[in-house]
């Protein structure tokens, strides 16, 4: 356990020491039922070894505000995917940490049914709280809903901060920039890009890091080297075929996430070109798959799970009265908590210097 001489135990400490959840130290604390005697010898042990004490108005909050539901959400509006998977693993370990139930719902954030759609679900669950992946996390309908129901929430990867909402986050506009560094090192000027959902924060973040790196390497973008494949495997298919079949085809192609990637490998197999020789290709995300794919796939690793575990971090301190620095009653600290999470650029075969002789 961390060393807490240096600061008041807090309520996730004592969990620590006791091994079981926030929620049953919150049961014990408050003479709740439905906890084993043996249960409370363990949180009572923990309780005076640490010399915990219990915030007397948090310890009322129960009579003065409604009963909590422990239930929390994520909201996600894209196809789902690898991504949001991930994102749940990671925020899942957290709720079982915490003692909360998660839920996973898709909300269309191109819907004009979005806004009853949200407001729906916020009643019917009577979510505590909620961490929301792009687009949703800027969308402004969903943001909305949320604030007028008083459920905290905290955003992942959002296109920009806002100070009094907290975020975590790569820097996902280096991590394009670094790697359209890399393609750029080997000698590739002539260099497709395959681009996301609209409105997306990564399609926006990645993109801008691409044109940041040609831009000021003195290259000119060339538009229609740019497709659209909103990070699914088969809608980047069509955008394949037309980069490759290209009689001035480029000689590198930055898909921006990793299924799209995949596409842009399997639609050159078909073609019969030998990559990386006739055409260099990189994705994002480091998904599963991109190690067994031939070639190999170079891409950015960003830490996904840790991604969602972060935001359930946040998120729990923020519903647990007892724990934590003081909140403000409902509101965030201003400002609101920020975090960057660290990313890699992972080489592997599926890139390669270009080859003399070969369109720059």
């Amino acid at each position: 356990m961390a060393d807490i001489s240096d600061r008041k135990p807090t309520i996730i400490d004592v969990a620590s020491r006791a091994g079981v959840s926030i929620k049953t130290v919150s049961r014990v604390i408050n003479d709740e039922p439905h906890v084993s005697a043996a249960m409370r010898d363990r949180v009572r042990q923990a309780v005076n070894e640490l010399g915990f004490e219990a915030n007397e108005s948090a310890r009322g909050m129960r009579s003065l505000t409604p009963e909590k539901s422990y239930v929390v959400a994520q909201l996600y509006g894209d196809p789902g995917g690898a991504y949001t998977s991930d994102v749940q693993i990671g925020l899942l370990s957290r709720c079982h940490y915490f003692g909360y139930h998660l839920v996973v719902e898709e909300l269309d954030y191109q819907s004009p049914e979005i806004e009853r759609r949200t407001r729906d679900l916020v009643r019917r669950l009577k979510l505590d709280g909620a961490v929301l992946t792009a687009p949703l996390t800027d969308n402004e309908t969903v943001l909305g809903v949320l604030d007028d129901a008083g459920v905290p929430y905290v955003r992942v990867a959002p296109v920009t901060e806002l100070r009094h909402l907290p975020s975590v986050k790569i820097d996902e506009k280096r991590a394009a920039y670094q790697l359209t560094q890399h393609l750029l090192a080997f000698g590739h000027r002539r260099i497709g890009f395959v681009r996301g959902l609209p409105n997306h924060s990564a399609t926006i973040l990645r993109f801008a890091g691409f044109e940041q790196a040609m831009h000021e390497a003195g290259l000119t973008i060339d538009p229609a080297l740019i497709e659209d494949g909103e990070f699914r495997y088969h809608a980047a298919m069509p955008g394949a075929h037309r980069l490759l079949d290209r009689s001035d085809r480029p000689t590198a192609i930055f898909a921006s996430n990793d299924e799209m990637a995949a596409a842009v490998i399997t639609v050159a197999h078909e073609m019969g070109l030998k990559l990386p020789d006739d055409c260099s290709i990189v994705g994002f995300d480091d998904i599963s798959t991109s190690e067994m794919l031939w070639p190999s796939l170079t891409t950015v690793r960003q830490p996904v799970e840790k991604l969602g575990a972060a935001a359930g971090d946040l998120l729990f301190t923020r519903l647990s009265p007892l724990g934590g620095p003081s909140l403000n009653g409902n509101s965030w600290p201003d400002p609101a908590p920020h975090q960057i999470l660290p990313h890699d650029i992972v080489l592997r075969s599926s890139t390669a210097p270009l080859r003399r002789g070969k369109t720059k």
